[in-house]
């Protein structure tokens, strides 16, 4: 119960980070299990940490985790969750973003804006259909599991989600995605973006006395191809990653707000 109530201690240290920021804490691991036997504290009626059991602490990360699953897949399956979130909105990929600036520096930005609206579009449609997986990933882990997290480092629930359910959510994602990359017309944003670059920039770029100046935005390592962008897998990434954030997020909120401990539970478990 000594290692139980370490972890504990370190799951309720508040975080600067997403999710999980245990940085900083080895000195007072060591410490702790370092000191000798003192005498038995006075009783106390209040439950604290060090008194609660393997099983409720562990059913705390659970519950914490759910919370935040269910907390990021609404907020991102809102109307533009994705779009207007600054921190999981999907750019366009590396190389569609040089040719970007060169767009939007000769009057293209509603051509980039357009297809940057549907990539998120696609995103958004998808998150509400992967809860379960998630849900389903929580309910199957080990106390161990729950152990390691709340020992881990600052990415750890990150971690665990990416090693179980990384492969079940791109299966399940992708085709969402392209579908509603179909049904938004992706597709022809795509084509507009490209019709435009090679309208409007492709002969500066390919000009020799304005090269330097198309190299210090990358442009000219772009020629645009669908081959070459691969935006149904990139959207889907993005649109993992973005969940993975989200739920983190959530999670560091519980632990270090009490207005988030909405159940008796996690007030038990991560209270102050």
């Amino acid at each position: 119960m000594k290692i139980l109530s370490i972890l504990a201690a370190i799951a309720l240290t508040s975080s600067a980070a997403l999710s999980f920021d245990f940085s900083g804490l080895a000195n007072e691991v060591v410490k702790a299990t370092s000191k000798p036997a003192t005498t038995t504290p006075a009783k106390t009626t209040t439950p604290t940490v060090s008194t609660l059991s393997e099983t409720t602490v562990t059913s705390g990360l659970k519950e914490a985790l759910k919370a935040g699953v269910d907390f990021g897949v609404k907020e991102l399956g809102k109307k533009d969750g994705y779009l207007n979130n600054a921190n999981v909105k999907i750019p366009l990929p590396d190389k569609l973003a040089n040719a970007e600036t060169m767009i939007r520096k000769v009057g293209g930005d509603e051509i980039a804006d357009d297809l940057i609206k549907s990539m998120n579009k696609a995103a958004t449609e998808a998150a509400p259909k992967t809860a379960t997986i998630f849900v389903d990933a929580v309910d199957k882990m080990s106390m161990d599991d729950a152990k390691k997290i709340l020992a881990g480092g600052d990415d750890a629930a990150t971690k665990y989600f990416q090693n179980n359910t990384t492969t079940s959510l791109q299966a399940m994602i992708k085709p969402i995605v392209q579908k509603s990359m179909q049904d938004n017309n992706v597709a022809a944003y795509y084509d507009s973006f490209n019709e435009f670059y090679t309208a409007n920039v492709k002969g500066f770029v390919e000009n020799n006395s304005v090269m330097s100046v198309a190299k210090s935005f990358g442009a000219d390592e772009y020629l645009p191809s669908e081959k070459d962008a691969k935006l149904d897998d990139f959207v889907t990434q993005k649109a993992i990653d973005g969940l993975f954030k989200m739920i983190a997020n959530k999670e560091t909120e519980i632990r270090k707000d009490p207005v988030a401990q909405t159940t008796s539970l996690l007030k038990q478990v991560f209270g102050n």
